[in-house]
């Protein structure tokens, strides 16, 4: 998610600001449905395990956020992290590794030669970014909402060295967010 501006977060990490709508859980539910893996730093990893677990069975949640949840407790998910340990993982301890930040872009290649299906990483700014530097990324989706927020945390935090080709632009049905995909290299 991005703003015009270019901020993935609001200052402090702030990502209340952003201006996401329906349409943002909409199309990372289909992200996540096409997916075999999720990958996250440890911040945004914490944030999901502290979100979502509950909502695969409270019927109060509007059912987007309910398969998200339930997506959420089988994928298998990798955590770069070098301070989270596998004890800090519950309630998904058994679909979730924890890599090292200088381990993270071999596991991921790893995954990707074993034939691992798609792998996805939402949030993790950090994470993503740095694995976009070493060339473990194939495609971009990026959400662009309608709003500029200032200062903030950039969405890209270092130059894109490898070549992006526009492969789909879509506005997201019922939704201000445009969806911007990319191949890289």
């Amino acid at each position: 998610m991005s703003t015009l501006d270019g901020q993935a977060a609001g200052e402090g990490g702030n990502v209340f600001v952003m201006p996401i709508d329906p349409g943002f859980d909409r199309y990372n539910l289909e992200r996540m449905q096409a997916a075999e893996t999720m990958v996250f730093g440890a911040t945004s990893f914490h944030g999901a395990r502290g979100y979502w677990p509950p909502l695969a069975d409270d019927e109060g949640a509007p059912e987007v956020e309910r398969e998200i949840s339930r997506l959420h407790n089988t994928l298998h998910k990798v955590v770069i992290s070098d301070s989270t340990v596998p004890d800090d993982t519950a309630p998904w301890s058994d679909t979730t590794e924890v890599v090292s930040r200088t381990d993270a872009a071999d596991r991921i290649g790893q995954l990707k030669t074993d034939g691992a299906g798609d792998i996805v990483c939402f949030g993790s700014v950090t994470a993503w970014n740095a694995l976009l530097a070493r060339g473990t990324v194939d495609e971009l989706h990026v959400m662009v909402g309608p709003g500029a927020i200032g200062p903030g945390l950039p969405t890209f935090n270092q130059p894109v060295q490898q070549g992006l080709s526009l492969l789909d632009v879509r506005r997201l049905p019922d939704s201000q967010l445009v969806a911007l995909q990319y191949a890289v290299g």
